[in-house]
Order: structure tokens, then C-alpha cells, then sequence
């Protein structure tokens, strides 16, 4: 029996457009942002969903809400979809993070498998639980489409597992932009990823990630990364 879940990540909030890190943080999205979880939500119109599960979170609860409306469904949220603990990182800029905590912001970039958030969480602790969380609504929608809106992070960490790569890996797992949408497939005990990080329902314009200089070079890092590898 094929279960499908179709992964959403939230529209453009405050944290994404002022470049500020926001994990717990309950920040709501921008005027762009309710822009990009309409045309989502129509994106979706026609696209077969029979639950939708979010982050308790303000933002991916705004987001859900347009797809809910055009479905006619409620929202189920839960805190164990929510994004990263940022512990001491939360509201501080991103700008700032290099100089205040060296360490960690190098380990964020190059080693999540050792990544710890101070006072936050662990990348390996932030897995886990979603990992969990997912397999928990699986094992109770068997069979159906389910919608799940999530974090940046929190997806970029479950697609690492849904690809079978260790935590390590997940420096490969690309950035997506806002409401971005990740199908993925789950049968007979495997994950099989149908679509990933697909934002084509957003034009140049209305992309969050296209618009920001940190974008392009982190783009240039990672296609260098790439190149290497092959």
C-alpha cells in the first residue's frame, strides 16, 4: 500500500526576507509570503490530499491555512514538526553568527551529522524527531496523501533520510525556496522521492531565495561542491 506525502515548506516569513534566524522563534509571514502560500495553494488545487498536518508554528500554520482552505480540510498541527531549536541563535542575524559562534556555524555548514545549537538542539536530536513524527503519521493515514508543512531545515534533514544518506550528507540536500513542494512515496517499507524542492508555481519575482545575494553564492559553493564529487 503506497502512502504519499507531499512536504510544503512555509511562506516567506520575517526570519527569511530581514535574514535573521528564526527556529522557534514565532514569526509570521510577509506580504510576499501570503502572495507565495496562495499560489501554492492552487498549485495544489487539483493534486489528491485527505489530511494536512503542520508545525504548530505561526508561519507554517499561515501557510497550511490557504491549502486547507482551497481543500476544505482542517489543519492538524503538532511541535514535533517545527523547525530546529536555535537555542542562543534565535533572533540573532545571520550575518552574525560567524563571528559569535565560529564552532557552530562551521559544523552548521560543513558537519551537520555534529552540529549543536547552543542551548539548542542537536542536527542529530532535530532528525530524529521528525523522522518519528513522519513515520507516526504514516503508520496512521496508511494508503493516503498527506500534506506536511514544514521548516527549511526540517525538510532539507528529511530528504537526507529519504535519499538513505547518512547526516553527513545532508550538505548535498539543496536549499528550497519558500513553499517549495518535495513528494515523496512510501511503500512496502521504502521511501521513494518523486519530486524535490519543485517552487515552479513561483516566478523570479515572487521567489524568496532568487531574490537574496546570500543565494547566489551559496549556489556557487554548492555547484563547486558538486563538481568535485563527480
Amino acid at each position: 500500500m503506497k502512502t504519499r506525502v507531499i512536504f510544503v515548506r512555509h511562506a516567506e516569513a520575517e526570519g527569511n526576507l530581514y535574514r535573521i534566524f528564526h527556529g522557534w522563534t514565532d514569526s509570521g509571514i510577509t506580504e510576499k509570503g501570503h502572495i507565495q502560500a496562495k499560489k501554492a495553494a492552487e498549485r495544489l488545487k487539483d493534486v489528491k490530499i485527505d489530511v494536512i498536518y503542520s508545525s504548530s508554528l505561526k508561519r507554517t500554520m499561515q501557510t497550511a491555512q490557504y491549502i486547507a482552505d482551497i481543500k476544505g480540510l482542517p489543519i492538524i498541527r503538532t511541535d514535533k514538526l517545527k523547525e530546529i531549536n536555535g537555542g542562543d541563535w534565535e533572533g540573532r542575524k545571520w550575518d552574525e553568527l560567524p563571528g559569535i559562534w565560529p564552532d557552530e556555524y562551521h559544523t552548521w555548514e560543513n558537519e551537520p551529522h555534529i552540529h549543536r545549537m547552543p542551548n539548542g538542539e542537536t542536527m542529530q536530536e532535530f532528525q530524529e524527531r521528525l523522522k518519528n513524527e513522519v513515520m507516526y503519521i504514516i503508520d496512521n493515514n496508511k494508503g493516503k496523501n498527506i500534506c506536511i508543512v514544514t521548516h527549511g531545515t526540517a525538510i532539507r534533514a528529511l530528504m537526507c533520510h529519504f535519499f538513505y544518506c547518512n547526516l553527513e550528507g545532508m550538505v548535498n540536500i539543496k536549499w528550497y525556496d519558500n513553499t517549495s513542494i518535495s513528494i515523496v512515496d512510501y511503500e512496502n517499507g521504502e521511501f521513494h522521492v518523486v519530486v524535490e524542492g519543485d517552487a515552479s508555481h513561483l516566478d523570479r519575482e515572487l521567489s524568496t531565495l532568487q531574490n537574496q545575494k546570500w543565494w547566489n553564492e551559496y549556489m556557487a559553493k554548492y555547484d563547486q561542491r558538486s563538481e568535485l564529487e563527480e
